[in-house]
């Protein structure tokens, strides 16, 4: 289980860390001596993102003087040179750290290991990096997220108890080389696999919820007798959505989706989607941030990966 690094704790460490003058009172942390922390997200467009900067932006509020937050993302997850070049950015301006939900597991690494030869503390929160392109590149990362195959094992499990052996279902995958993508694609194929469900259709929607529309639309038509779609984020499962009922078939087919957006939960209160997977998005950049002063107060060099909560959400959790 995760937990905080005491906040009082690290103000006072910090404040003793980063003092640039013997006169500056060891309790008092002046705008100076504040640590810059850089939280790099991924698309913004997508609520789930959006609501990671907002949880950060009012820890940043309440914490009043322990550091200052700079926030940033790009605006199509795909856009990984736009993100490259948001790190870029921010070692250049010299920030102390970086915390970042990067939108590729491999295209990242490279950049955030010149981070780390800055001297720049780099945490990885909510998609893991590639641990042998990490190797490849000898930098070593802390990640901070929950565990996506167990989460989307949960929501699978739910949805496979509502079916029949040898009924058939669909994947709608996110980009495929997203560590957070594969995991989820595989807790679904456990669930699929221990009910001895039909897997007729995998394909990536690349977390898009247009795209997933398209693709869902085509999965209906080739396999009549589907009974569920899983899809690996919360957008695809709203693009599947609309696809079942443009094909009539609203109510014949299970939708479940990964991240409990607010639009996703009211669609599980009408009874439209069957399930998702709340990662606490408006916590999980806070326990990156966390993570990152804890680093800076204590000059830490080998940190170890923190796992964060993941729960199934069903019409039952919701009010």
């Amino acid at each position: 289980m995760y937990r905080t690094f005491p906040l009082a704790c690290l103000l006072l460490l910090l404040t003793t860390a980063c003092s640039r003058s013997v006169d500056t009172p060891a309790n008092s942390a002046t705008q100076a001596d504040r640590p810059r922390i850089a939280l790099v997200m991924k698309s913004l467009a997508n609520e789930f993102f959006s609501t990671m900067v907002v949880g950060a932006e009012k820890h940043e509020s309440e914490n009043a003087g322990l550091y200052e937050l700079v926030s940033s993302g790009i605006k199509d997850e795909r856009d990984l040179g736009r993100q490259v070049a948001l790190v870029e950015e921010m070692v250049a301006s010299g920030v102390d750290a970086i915390v970042i939900a990067p939108a590729d597991s491999k295209a990242l690494v490279p950049v955030l290991r010149r981070a780390v030869q800055a001297g720049i503390v780099v945490v990885n929160i909510d998609n893991r990096l590639d641990a042998d392109v990490l190797a490849q590149e000898g930098v070593k990362i802390p990640f901070v997220g929950p565990d996506n195959r167990t989460g989307a094992k949960q929501v699978g499990d739910y949805v496979a108890a509502k079916l029949a052996a040898n009924d058939a279902v669909a994947i709608l995958e996110g980009i495929p080389t997203s560590f957070n993508g594969q995991q989820r694609k595989l807790g679904f194929e456990d669930a699929i696999g221990e009910r001895g469900l039909r897997l007729v259709a995998s394909q990536s929607a690349q977390w898009e919820m247009s795209q997933a529309n398209t693709i869902a639309s085509s999965m209906l038509t080739e396999h009549p007798d589907l009974k569920a779609i899983l899809a690996c984020n919360d957008s695809m499962a709203l693009g599947a959505l609309a696809a079942v009922k443009a094909a009539g078939r609203d109510g014949e087919v299970l939708i479940a989706g990964f991240d409990n957006i607010s639009a996703v939960q009211q669609a599980i209160r009408d009874g439209q989607i069957a399930a998702t997977a709340d990662q606490h998005g408006d916590s999980l950049a806070v326990y990156g941030i966390e993570l990152a002063l804890q680093l800076l107060a204590t000059d830490q060099t080998a940190p170890e990966d923190r796992q964060t909560p993941v729960d199934l959400i069903t019409a039952e959790d919701l009010p």
